[in-house]
């Protein structure tokens, strides 16, 4: 039977790696975005606004997907907004595919911000969860739109009686422009920057994160396993934490990126030192960079997410994954970490994004 994916955000570091390979693996695909980019062969894209009912309706009037896999999300100033806007996008999108009734799984990526709290008490809850992080550990007492994306979801399948899924990775490591979330374009940039300019290449985040095991999410795994449960009958209606499923420190790693371009690393020296400060005037010199190198993207903004990349390398503790529940149902991708971040780069640099 033909299988119909619906990939919301498809734009996205998520949603373009999962549009890809759906394509790959024969589905017919629609991507879903604000403005598609019409980039990904074989991905029939649709423009929609999440927040506006009645304009998705009439985008989806044509779409009639066996499968939704949702990967997009709205930041908010507060995690009060986070809820009500990110919570209703997954109520509107849901509702808008309902009449149709041919829906039969849905797939939602969140992430690690699921143990440790929201933006705005990120890792400062009090009640910060033992590692390695497993899927079996509770909800944090504090609101988060983690779970009100998740709860939208559940209504809706019991409503219209469609299995999901739910896939929490841990820093996503792949290629997209103008994503809020992307911690190896935002380190690729930095690089660049500290090459042309001669700075070091500086660790900007926590002794914790220095010395502390690690792990990330290669964009291709999580992929993979959006696609896994879907084909899985034990997957289904259940929640999966995803990772490369090795760990490494960033006092092994940070060297062997710096190595990559060719610039003078430096370590954790006893302090935090941003990288949202640290960039914070690099805009012009970014210019100035793509114009000499004939960049195709000239605007840093698009490229680099600074604040996320502090967030994430600035935790007070080591942050680890477990994945033994999907690898007992049979998902035994694996990618070494170190090859996601080179590959990540030699891909920007054929794509002109670095030089």
């Amino acid at each position: 039977m033909q299988r119909t994916a619906l990939v919301i955000g498809a734009s996205g570091i998520a949603g373009s790696y999962v549009a890809r390979e759906l394509i790959s693996n024969g589905w017919a695909v629609y991507g879903l975005s604000r403005r598609p980019r019409g980039d990904i062969s074989g991905v029939r894209p649709v423009a929609a606004d999440l927040l506006d009912p009645s304009g998705l309706a009439s985008a989806l009037t044509d779409v009639a997907p066996t499968h939704v896999f949702i990967t997009t999300w709205m930041r908010q100033a507060t995690e009060a907004e986070n809820i009500r806007v990110n919570g209703t996008m997954v109520r509107n999108l849901l509702t808008a595919v309902a009449p149709k009734r041919t829906v039969r799984h849905v797939a939602l990526v969140t992430g690690l911000k699921h143990y440790l709290g929201p933006f705005d008490a990120y890792a400062k809850s009090g009640t910060l969860p033992d590692t390695p992080l497993r899927e079996t550990q509770p909800r944090l007492p504090i609101e988060n739109f983690y779970y009100a994306q998740e709860d939208e979801v559940y209504a809706a399948s019991t409503r219209d009686r469609f299995t999901w899924s739910v896939h929490r990775p841990h820093t996503l490591i792949g290629m997209a422009v103008g994503n809020a979330m992307n911690l190896g374009t935002t380190l690729a940039a930095y690089a660049t920057i500290c090459k042309e300019t001669g700075r070091v290449f500086q660790f900007p985040g926590s002794e914790a994160q220095w010395k502390g095991l690690s792990d990330v999410t290669d964009a291709r795994i999580l992929a993979k396993q959006l696609i896994w449960a879907a084909d899985t009958d034990a997957a289904r209606n259940e929640a999966f934490n995803i990772v490369n499923g090795d760990y490494f420190r960033w006092s092994w790693l940070w060297g062997k990126l710096a190595d990559w371009f060719g610039v003078q690393a430096a370590g954790f020296n006893g302090r935090v030192q941003p990288l949202e400060a640290a960039m914070a005037n690099d805009e012009a010199r970014w210019r100035e960079i793509a114009q000499r190198y004939a960049l195709i993207e000239p605007d840093l903004g698009r490229l680099v997410s600074p604040w996320h990349t502090d967030l994430d390398l600035g935790r007070p503790i080591e942050v680890m994954t477990d994945m033994a529940k999907s690898r007992k149902l049979g998902f035994t991708a694996y990618q070494p970490t170190d090859e996601s971040f080179f590959d990540l780069f030699s891909l920007l640099r054929a794509n002109r994004l670095i030089p």
